[in-house]
């Protein structure tokens, strides 16, 4: 008997939700005995992990982290298509930033979004990737160059739409707005301190 297309969304929002939940950063810092929320900036993502445990920490947590958004994403998009994948992405990049695990608390979501944009079209990834390498490279700064990969994202989502534009690329230009909305949203503070510093010393 198939599986109703409305109950696999349910069951990958679920699934989806509950792999982002899982906190890499946060379970190796425990590992350690170290308190990851009271370190650095005291968030449980791969940039506080390689600032207070080292790089190469950082950079197996941001691995990891994209994992946590491409496995379900991949997963579900062979079970059920790109709609049911687009479901698993979201929600797992709504499990990283707001993991029950950790209280709520949660990381930016930068790495785990572009593992389901991974799993959704590559090269979207791509173009994201590209822009955070050449923001960050430029200013040295995660925060900007997060806010980069996620207009870039919504560029290259719209540019898509705009070439086909048929329902489903609509729908694919809402989930990629989503996921940016949703790096944008995480990353408010970080841009607002650093921009009213820079205002302050004028």
């Amino acid at each position: 008997m198939p599986v109703h297309p409305l109950w696999l969304a349910v069951v990958a929002a679920v699934v989806g939700y509950l792999v982002g939940s899982i906190s890499p950063a946060a379970l190796i810092a425990r590992a350690r005995g170290i308190d990851l929320r009271s370190l650095g900036s005291g968030n449980p993502g791969a940039t506080n992990a390689g600032r207070v445990m080292g790089r190469g920490v950082g950079v197996v947590v941001g691995l990891l982290d994209v994992l946590k958004g491409l496995v379900p994403t991949l997963v579900f998009g062979w079970i059920g298509g790109v709609g049911v994948a687009m479901v698993a992405g979201l929600f797992a990049v709504l499990g990283h930033c707001t993991s029950p695990w950790l209280k709520g608390r949660g990381g930016k979501g930068v790495a785990t979004s572009f593992g389901a944009i991974l799993g959704v079209s590559p090269l979207w990834g791509l173009w994201a990737l590209a822009a955070f390498l050449v923001v960050f490279g430029l200013t040295r700064w995660v925060a900007a160059a997060s806010v980069a990969a996620a207009l870039a994202l919504v560029v290259a989502a719209g540019a898509a739409w705009f070439v086909d534009p048929q329902t489903l690329s609509a729908w694919r230009f809402g989930w990629a707005l989503a996921l940016a909305g949703i790096v944008l949203f995480r990353h408010r503070r970080n841009l607002w301190t650093r921009i009213s510093g820079r205002i302050h010393t004028i």
